[in-house]
Parts: C-alpha cells; sequence; structure tokens
C-alpha cells in the first residue's frame, strides 16, 4: 500500500492500459445532457411562456364618477380609483358586498356611494383617497346615490317618501343628515347647474326590458325644474326615444340619447334646442 501510494514511477514491465475510446463517445454524452437540460428548461418555462400569450383578462366596469383628474368606478363589487390618463388602478374596498353608483363630492375629497355592509342597500361615504365608511340612510329600502349639489349635499333616488310607486329625488347633508325632498312627485336622475338653481332630471327610472329604440310609456326623457316654478319643464318633446342620464358641463346638459338609433352621447342648451352628437 506504501507502495503505491509513494511518487516513485513503475516499473516499465508493468505498462497502464486505457480502454479503447469509441468515436463520437464525448459528442453524443454531452449532447444527451444538454436535450435533457433543454427538455427540462422548457417544462419549467412553458407555463409562464403560454401565459404571456394570453390576453389579460379584460375587467367589467360600472357606474363611474369623475372630478378633475381622478376617476372612481364599480369593478368585482367594489370601488376603484384610477386617474383620467389609466394606469394601475387603486382598489378603495374590499367587503364582500357590492358597492356601487358612486359621486365625488364639489370638493373632490369624498365619495358618496350605495354599499351592503349592513345587509340592506344603504348610503355611505368615504374620503376618495381611503378610509373607514360612514353610513348616511337608514331606511332599508331602495335608495341609491345620484351626485351631489354644487352645496355640497348628497343628491339620492328613493321610494321611501312617495305614496305611490314613484322614485323621488332628496337631498342629505352630510353635516347635520338632514333630509329635503324635492317638490317633485316622480324624479329618479338629475344633475344641478354650477350654480344650483335649476335642476335638470328625469321623471321616470330606467324601464327594464332594455329595448332598442324603445318609445313605450316607460320612456325616459329630459326635464327642467328652477324650484320656483309650479312645474317642471319638458326638453325633448321633439324625440320620442329615450334620453337619460343628464350631466351638466360647460353651459349644456349632455345626456345618453338613441336618437341615432343607438345610445350615444349628445348635448342640448338648456332650453332643450340645438342636440349635438358627441359619440357615434
Amino acid at each position: 500500500m506504501t507502495r503505491l501510494l509513494s511518487s516513485a514511477p513503475l516499473p516499465p514491465h508493468l505498462p497502464i492500459a486505457f480502454p479503447p475510446r469509441r468515436p463520437g463517445f464525448a459528442r453524443r454524452v454531452g449532447t444527451r445532457v444538454i436535450g435533457v437540460f433543454s427538455l427540462l428548461l422548457l417544462a419549467i418555462c412553458e407555463p409562464t411562456l403560454r401565459a404571456a400569450d394570453v390576453e389579460a383578462p379584460r375587467g367589467y366596469y360600472r357606474f363611474p364618477t369623475l372630478h378633475g383628474e381622478t376617476i372612481v368606478f364599480t369593478s368585482e363589487g367594489d370601488l376603484w380609483r384610477v386617474g383620467i390618463g389609466g394606469g394601475i388602478a387603486q382598489r378603495l374596498t374590499t367587503h364582500l358586498g357590492t358597492e356601487s353608483h358612486s359621486a365625488i363630492s364639489p370638493d373632490g375629497l369624498t365619495i358618496a356611494f350605495v354599499g351592503e355592509y349592513e345587509g340592506a342597500r344603504e348610503v355611505y361615504t368615504m374620503p376618495l383617497f381611503g378610509g373607514l365608511p360612514t353610513r348616511r340612510t337608514f331606511r332599508g329600502n331602495n335608495t341609491r346615490v345620484v351626485g351631489w349639489t354644487p352645496s355640497g349635499r348628497i343628491l339620492m333616488a328613493t321610494d321611501a317618501f312617495s305614496t305611490l310607486p314613484n322614485v323621488q329625488l332628496v337631498s342629505l347633508d352630510p353635516a347635520t343628515g338632514v333630509e329635503d325632498v324635492l317638490p317633485l312627485a316622480q324624479a329618479s336622475q338629475g344633475c344641478y347647474e354650477a350654480e344650483g338653481r335649476t335642476l335638470y332630471f328625469t321623471r321616470l327610472t330606467k324601464q327594464s326590458s332594455s329595448t332598442k329604440r324603445y318609445q313605450g310609456g316607460w320612456v325616459e326623457n329630459l326635464w327642467r325644474f328652477e324650484g320656483t316654478n309650479i312645474e317642471a319643464t319638458p326638453l325633448t318633446t321633439s324625440f320620442l326615444g329615450t334620453s337619460r342620464s343628464p350631466m351638466w358641463w360647460q353651459g349644456r346638459l349632455f345626456h345618453i340619447s338613441d336618437r341615432d338609433g343607438v345610445m350615444n352621447l349628445w348635448s342640448i342648451k338648456p332650453d332643450g334646442s340645438d342636440p349635438t352628437q358627441h359619440t357615434r
């Protein structure tokens, strides 16, 4: 054992014999190793590659509200906030119930919305940049947020104060909780002009059949109520179809209408004249 481990050279009469080298042996072994490694790498990366080829899922976005550079909307039953330029949206709520019909206050600090935190659909408010919601209504019936008045009151639609199956508009002061029913027997959607003296509204709620080019008895149309007049004034009598979702902007009343056969964005002057189409 000592002699074999020593560094002395082996005797010349004991030649060292190596097995014969097969042609292409190293090349074939190397090729097999590379092949096995490639298959393993493909198995690991294939799910990622397959996921990259599939288009990202598109969301279902509803009930948008806009203030300045900020949009708040409902998706997956929660409220989200994003800039008007797009980008990554920030989730504002995570409750199992649905939050919907949001509206941003005139000062851009508060969101009013409908929540299901305690079973019934009630009106809540929360800071625009997130925080705990505050319950504003306690009536346990169908109440939804329509918007805000220029003075900072929440504008809501409810049938709680009607003796008939009608919806009325109610303004609520979030500081005091005082509610005022607008003197209209029927009012479902509405918005005020910038000074808050004139209300533009629809009398009836959306007819549930969603029939295209509907002109029946439940058709929605636009009205103007100046507060001091006894009667409201119809604005879209020249068109028998639907005109709804009033929005005041820069001296004109924008709304959704199917004047051209399908729902598009239109606007009219305060007296109902000059109907102008903005989308097609």
